[in-house]
């Protein structure tokens, strides 16, 4: 089978033309597999013209080229970016540092801002709002979720962070990773991912944590990771370069998950969070095999029995696997 996406189109003697002289349909075809080699990942695959011959039972069609891969607008991300931002910003508004505690105005950093300036940095370092306020506004507290009943702070908690600092890190970290993914699979799919495994991060950090309150969308965060991981695996087949994208992978999650050793940080949540969406990937973000011709693809008369399926007996395995995980789980 050839792997290149322009050679199963090209003249019968291709020395005779130039690239510059070939149809429009081509060179498009060759530069998104260009495109796609310097992306670590394999050209899609089209049939070469000795393949089709072996399984032609008539006259041999070029089929028409199949279309690029579909390339989604990453909006949901950023999207959720600015909610978050937003989300801080009004809890800066309900602690209202000047006023809710006996202080002086001058005790709050940066008084200028009024009632957004950030409280002192003996009550929390990370220029933020005070635990109180935290609380109020859906921190994550295991009294409250398992006794008192309230089951919706295992989502509200994902959207507040403990200061600027906290939110600046994590909304670095959500679009560094989260804007790749959303423009390969679509908003649905990363959208239901950050929230399960925010809801994931926030179940295992709950019963780890059950003295302290915890905020914040590290868990669903390190759920984009897990699935950026298992994405890998599953989808290994288009990967050209394999070892390299996974080793760097886990150099950038080893990294991130070493900072669940510093002091204040909720390990328990990044490591919920990670499991999730990892199990998650496999669900969700399963993509046909290499060497998968879409019916529409082929030319009238070509033997059906010699085209690969769509998906291989390992990516099944995985996909049921990691569902069976997810609901008993």
């Amino acid at each position: 089978l050839s792997p290149s996406p322009a050679a199963s189109f090209l003249p019968d003697n291709p020395s005779k033309k130039t690239a510059q002289e070939w149809p429009s349909s081509l060179r498009s075809r060759a530069a998104v597999g260009r495109n796609r080699r310097r992306m670590g990942k394999k050209a899609a695959y089209s049939p070469a013209m000795s393949d089709l011959g072996a399984g032609r039972r008539g006259p041999w069609v070029a089929p028409c080229p199949p279309p690029p891969q579909e390339t989604w607008v990453a909006w949901l991300v950023p999207l959720i970016a600015l909610a978050n931002i937003v989300s801080f910003g009004y809890t800066m508004y309900v602690n209202d540092c000047p006023s809710t505690h006996r202080l002086e105005a001058s005790d709050c950093v940066f008084p200028s801002l009024g009632r957004f300036a950030f409280e002192p940095f003996s009550i929390n370092p990370l220029l933020g709002p005070s635990l109180y306020t935290l609380d109020s506004l859906g921190a994550l507290d295991y009294n409250k979720v398992v006794v008192e009943g309230e089951r919706w702070r295992l989502l509200a908690c994902i959207w507040l962070h403990a200061g600027v600092i906290h939110l600046l890190a994590n909304m670095l970290s959500l679009l560094f990773t989260g804007v790749r993914l959303e423009q390969e699979f679509g908003f649905v799919k990363i959208g239901l991912l950050y929230v399960l495994s925010g809801i994931g991060g926030s179940l295992m950090s709950c019963f780890s944590i059950q003295s302290k309150i915890s905020v914040g969308a590290s868990g669903a965060l390190f759920g984009l990771l897990g699935a950026m991981l298992s994405e890998l695996i599953t989808n290994w087949t288009i990967y050209a370069n394999k070892c390299a994208a996974l080793l760097t992978l886990m150099v950038v999650i080893a990294i991130n998950l070493a900072v669940g050793v510093v002091p204040h940080v909720d390990s328990s949540a990044h490591i919920g969070g990670f499991v999730s969406g990892f199990l998650l990937g496999f669900v969700l973000l399963m993509r046909p095999q290499f060497g998968w011709i879409s019916r529409r693809h082929i030319p009238p008369g070509y033997n059906m029995e010699l085209v690969r399926p769509k998906h291989n007996l390992c990516q099944y395995l995985l996909w049921f696997t990691a569902l069976v995980l997810l609901i008993t789980g």
